[in-house]
């Protein structure tokens, strides 16, 4: 390949601007040129394209965000956006081309690599909700970050006697509420994978304070319900002091940490290396600490497994 174009896509993730410089850099060293793609999909079909250097990635590993920026392209499921999309790469000479982003995403890659267009895929979503990997580029920086907040509404929450329910982001995907309620010490993690009725939560918590727990946390999973809704019927239904806290979009910002940085470097590197031999419908990841990669359409195939000893383990430890 002489020439290949890279875009970031869905929700911004911590990491993904060492993923760019990753790619650019490798891709340069092995004599291609790069094009980055503003604003996702979208930034195809607007011809959004800016040639990238050494220099264009220069200081940007420590940043969160993505300097490419990012846009969601709902008509990009329709066939003619995609042989739109591949006539105009075709167009600027480009040969393959490197996806950063989530599911979502890795549907649009997955088309364009079923239609003749190389594409190889990163894993960027907080979400880690992708089966093939064990972790996603931006979950252990959104999980620190959730982690700082967990450690100062505890501060409060202990020195009011009051228990606070901190929702985080994960609508589909509990991991996030998990890692952060098990590192963070929480009385309680609610998420989607696991079905618990407000009752059965009352009653855990009401048991919590029998125990002689004047305070607790309660980690609460987005895609389970809001934090409002559960303070409002624990208030209604208990005499416990509760309060709520939706953390929101700070889960996605921020400077990434190491972890993030050195996934988003290997991935951006492996992703290139497979343009080099012509390889396209792959999509890469991580597996027991080695950079690994799959077929695109095997890859989103796998169902999702919940890590069940981990909920066990935190429902033992919270006690």
């Amino acid at each position: 390949m002489k020439k290949i174009g890279i875009l970031t896509s869905g929700g911004d993730a911590p990491g993904m601007n060492a993923a760019i410089r990753a790619v650019v850099r490798t891709a340069i060293c092995s004599g291609m040129e790069v094009v980055g793609i503003e604003r996702g999909y979208q930034g195809i079909l607007d011809k959004s394209f800016r040639p990238m250097g050494m220099r264009s990635v220069s200081d940007i590993v420590q940043r969160g965000g993505t300097i490419l920026r990012t846009a969601r392209c709902a008509d990009f499921v329709l066939d003619e956006c995609q042989y739109r999309a591949i006539e105009n790469m075709r167009e600027i000479g480009m040969d393959g081309l490197v996806v950063i982003g989530g599911d979502g995403s890795f549907r649009g890659a997955q088309a364009l690599s079923n239609k003749g267009f190389p594409t190889i895929g990163i894993p960027g979503t907080i979400d880690n909700d992708l089966a093939y990997t064990e972790f996603t580029l931006g979950f252990h920086t959104a999980c620190n970050t959730c982690l700082e907040a967990i450690d100062k509404i505890r501060d409060t929450s202990s020195s009011h006697d009051r228990f606070t329910i901190i929702e985080v982001m994960g609508r589909h995907s509990g991991d996030i509420a998990l890692y952060t309620g098990i590192a963070g010490g929480a009385e309680m993690i609610i998420i989607p994978e696991v079905k618990q009725t407000f009752s059965e939560i009352k009653k855990s918590l009401i048991e919590a304070s029998q125990k002689g727990k004047t305070s607790g946390l309660v980690v609460l999973a987005e895609g389970v319900c809001t934090a409002d809704e559960l303070m409002k019927f624990l208030q209604r239904e208990t005499d416990l002091s509760i309060r709520a806290t939706v953390l929101g979009h700070q889960q996605r910002g921020g400077t990434p940490s190491m972890r993030d940085r050195m996934l988003g470097t290997q991935f951006g590197y492996h992703a290139v290396s497979l343009l080099k031999k012509d390889v396209g419908n792959r999509v890469v990841g991580i597996s027991k600490e080695k950079i690994v990669d799959y077929d695109i359409d095997e890859a989103l195939a796998i169902p999702r497994k919940f890590r069940k000893d981990l909920y066990k383990m935190a429902n033992v430890v919270s006690q």
